[in-house]
């Protein structure tokens, strides 16, 4: 009668743990889409970026490293801080596969011209194990 009594609570330990576990996962997956939704929602409302350029800047990003390039080659003078940096960080994280020195050289240009009281400072501390 024992063996049965210990068998039933190690069998209800276990099935205690899996359903913990299995919250634990959900609740982090959930964690992380909303980070990642409000990272998106906060690049856009930073300031810095003429309304013009928004939808011009959408079809860069869609396009790839070389198209953020071309963008920012074009249009890089015409966008100012915090914005700027905040696409500079996402064309270091295109670029980051193929030319990680190249990324590494613009991460160190943004990260020197943004202060930690810029909005984007957070996503820079978040990036800068990778940079360097």
């Amino acid at each position: 009668m024992t063996k049965l009594i210990s068998i039933l609570i190690i069998v209800v330990v276990i099935w205690v743990g899996w359903k913990a576990y299995t919250k634990w996962e959900q609740v982090q997956g959930e964690q992380a889409a909303a980070e990642k939704q409000t990272v998106a929602a906060n690049a856009q409302q930073l300031e810095g970026l003429p309304l013009q350029l928004e939808t011009s800047l959408q079809a860069a990003e869609q396009a790839g490293a070389a198209g953020l390039k071309a963008w920012l080659s074009t249009y890089g003078r015409m966008v100012r801080d915090p914005r700027r940096a905040w696409i500079e960080l996402d064309y270091c994280v295109m670029l980051a596969r193929d030319n990680p020195a190249e990324a590494k050289r613009l991460f160190a240009t943004s990260k020197e011209r943004t202060p930690a009281s810029s909005p984007v400072y957070p996503r820079i501390k978040q990036l800068e194990r990778t940079y360097e």
